[in-house]
C-alpha cells in the first residue's frame, strides 16, 4: 500500500479543531443539543418541530417536499408524519387525490404546540444572534449561502 501524498489544509490552522468544517459541525452540535433539550419539554423532537414549522409556513406539502425542507430522508419523514398524525398535530388524507402525494396540514392542536415550542426555539436563536457583532448577521447568512452553493455545485 502506497503512502498518500501530504496535502496542505485550505487555510492556516493550528490543528484540526480550527478547520471551518469542524467549527461548523461544533456549532451545529451545540444548536442541536439546545433544541433537543428545549423541545423535550414540548414532547417534540427536532425533526418533528422542523416539520411543524415548515408546514405552518407552507401548508399542503408532500412527504418528499417536507423531507427535503427538513433535511431528513423520505423514510424518516414518513415516521415523523405518522407520529405527529397519531398525536393529532396534523392531518393528511388517507389516499392521494392524484398521484402519490398526500398533502399535509396542521391541526389546531398542531398550531398550538408549534407556537409553544417556537418561543423556546426562537429564544435559542436569539442567544446565537446576540453574540454576533452588530451588523454581522446579514453577512453571516450570506456566507452560509455561499458555502451551501459551493458544496452543492459538485
Amino acid at each position: 500500500m502506497r503512502d498518500a501524498p501530504h496535502v496542505e489544509p485550505p487555510h492556516p490552522a493550528a490543528d484540526v479543531l480550527e478547520h471551518v468544517g469542524y467549527r461548523l459541525k461544533q456549532a451545529h452540535a451545540a444548536l442541536r443539543g439546545a433544541m433537543d433539550t428545549a423541545l423535550r419539554e414540548h414532547g417534540l423532537t427536532v425533526p418533528q418541530y422542523s416539520c411543524l414549522e415548515v408546514l405552518a409556513a407552507r401548508p399542503g406539502l408532500s412527504n418528499s417536499e417536507l423531507a427535503r425542507a427538513t433535511f431528513v430522508t423520505r423514510q424518516s419523514m414518513n415516521v415523523v408524519l405518522r407520529g405527529l398524525q397519531g398525536e393529532g398535530l396534523l392531518t393528511r388524507p388517507d389516499a392521494a387525490a392524484t398521484g402519490r402525494s398526500r398533502p399535509t396540514t396542521l391541526t389546531e392542536e398542531g398550531v398550538r404546540r408549534l407556537r409553544a415550542a417556537q418561543a423556546d426555539v426562537y429564544a435559542i436563536e436569539s442567544r446565537m444572534v446576540a453574540v454576533l457583532p452588530p451588523g454581522r448577521l446579514d453577512a453571516l447568512l450570506e456566507d452560509f449561502g455561499r458555502i451551501t452553493r459551493a458544496l452543492q455545485a459538485e
